[in-house]
């Protein structure tokens, strides 16, 4: 407008924007590498290895920087100003709300902003793809999107797990939905295996995800939501992040409801097998978030990692065995440097709720560039704003599962559906995954980019890629971190170009 420029993404992050000079001149794009490319500008190893230990959830500000030095990514809820002159500013359009509404009040204005991010997105008889897991976010999108008149093709997966009951949930719900419903359940022996085509390079997004995970297997399911007519697909990514306040809302509870507190913390003992000292230790706890990052720095140094009850500010940085010392020190380094950071909010349960729907954001983002016919409502910023009012200890108990949700789809979703207690997984798959995938993984462990960038030891990192069953189990995630950013290195090697570049022909000079 009259020469100035103001760009922004999403609250959420789900939308980004990244900044940087060329030739003196502020230069703004929708994707990272873009501008990387711009700049031949190589992979901040730093940032790699930040990711070693915390791909999912890197600590704030982290999970929002670059992967590439001198690109800047522009922080969720900020906005680029590019002035006549080339004077370029950040401004902050976006602040959380007050939590301040009890759970009633609050879960009315959660359904009004589903409902709404559904209706925004389904017009009445549209064919629409949605997952159905029979979780409750899954589900409570799919009841949204037939109450918006959407003709829907439901897909459920059913996993190999004898204990999994997502497909049992998954039946109910569609034998209660609208009959044109067309409802596909696929096992696992009818998809793609986990990791599969590992080795394929294919255009890398602008930081590593955990999307090769299961990459195969949605495209598998993409392709078959279009042969059913269905253009896109609704899936309930976010809402475990969104509709779940993190449990550091027993700090701001203790000074105000100390009575509550204590008895919700003896429920998150015995539920989660904490010890209550080690609990009662974390609540006294009062550093602030600068401290609490650089305490996390020395203590990878002293290599002194020990669980605790997820207390604090956020999860603890761990950087994996096979880590070496480089990584440990540039890790550690990112984070002393941080003491003067704010957070995000001011008490520890808001910071970590912003952080936690910002992991969503990340995830949405990350199918996003890759082309993936995916909208994920729970990542809007109204549903973060909706979330976000609620008080946090009235949003999530230790005797019920997802209270916020399962009070906002109440007459939208049958009842039974919305006392689902059980939560399934995918281990099985991921360990046949990881054997599938045995000789990709040893021809890699011989010619390795993350081995390259020395922060990771390669005997160490072979016996996790070719045993991952010797290792504990809280180190599967770390095995998985890996795989993403060897993958992503490799793809960035492979693609120094964008391919969603183009070419465009100059036009011809006007004549004189």
């Amino acid at each position: 407008m009259a020469g100035q420029v103001y760009a922004r993404g999403s609250a959420s992050g789900a939308r980004r924007l990244h900044h940087t000079r060329v030739a003196g001149v502020t230069i703004l794009a929708d994707r990272a590498r873009t501008l990387a490319w711009l700049t031949g500008g190589q992979v901040d190893t730093a940032q790699v290895a930040v990711r070693m230990a915390a791909l999912w959830a890197p600590p704030h500000p982290f999970d929002q920087a670059s992967m590439f030095p001198g690109v800047h990514s522009l922080a969720p809820g900020f906005a680029l100003e590019l002035g006549r002159r080339g004077e370029a500013g950040e401004r902050q359009w976006w602040q959380p709300p007050e939590s301040e509404l009890p759970l009633a009040e609050g879960a009315a204005g959660l359904r009004t902003a589903l409902r709404e991010a559904v209706g925004v997105r389904v017009e009445p008889g549209q064919r629409w793809a949605a997952d159905l897991s029979g979780g409750m976010d899954s589900t409570s999108l799919c009841f949204l999107a037939a109450e918006a008149g959407a003709e829907l093709v439901a897909l459920t997966l059913d996993r190999s797990d004898p204990h999994n009951d997502d497909h049992t949930y998954a039946r109910q719900a569609a034998a209660s939905l609208p009959p044109s419903t067309v409802h596909l359940t696929f096992s696992s022996a009818q998809l793609p295996p986990y990791l599969t085509d590992l080795g394929v390079s294919g255009e890398p997004e602008d930081e590593p995800s955990l999307k090769r995970r299961d990459l195969a297997q949605q495209e598998h399911l993409a392709h078959t939501h279009r042969s059913h007519g269905a253009r896109r697909r609704l899936c309930g990514q976010g809402g475990d992040h969104l509709v779940i306040p993190p449990l550091s809302h027993l700090h701001d509870l203790l000074r105000h409801q100390p009575h509550l507190a204590w008895k919700r913390l003896s429920g998150y003992a015995a539920k989660h097998r904490w010890s209550r000292i080690q609990a009662a230790r974390a609540l006294a706890d009062r550093r602030p978030y600068g401290a609490w990052l650089a305490a996390q720095g020395e203590r990878l140094l002293r290599d002194t990692y020990t669980a605790a009850p997820p207390l604090s500010w956020g999860l603890p940085v761990r950087m994996p065995p096979w880590a070496t010392p480089r990584a440990r020190e540039l890790v550690a380094g990112l984070l002393r440097t941080a003491v003067d950071i704010p957070p995000l909010a001011d008490t520890r349960s808001r910071h970590g709720w912003i952080h936690q729907a910002r992991q969503a954001a990340r995830v949405a983002l990350a199918y996003d560039q890759h082309g993936m016919e995916l909208d994920m409502p729970f990542c809007d910023d109204a549903v973060l704003e909706a979330c976000l009012r609620l008080r946090a200890h009235e949003a999530v108990t230790p005797w019920t599962f997802k209270p916020l949700l399962a009070t906002a789809m109440r007459g939208i979703v049958p009842q039974p559906l919305l006392e689902r207690t059980t939560k399934s997984g995918a281990t099985a798959e991921w360990h046949t995954g990881l054997k599938t995938q045995q000789r990709q993984l040893a021809s890699w462990c011989e010619d390795s980019r993350l081995l390259a960038t020395g922060l990771a030891d390669p005997h160490i990192l072979r016996r996790a890629w070719l045993s991952p069953g010797t290792l504990p189990a809280a180190d599967g995630p770390l095995v998985e971190f890996a795989l993403a950013i060897e993958t992503w290195l490799r793809e960035v090697e492979q693609h120094p170009l964008p391919r969603y570049l183009k070419e465009h022909p100059r036009e011809p000079s006007a004549a004189r």
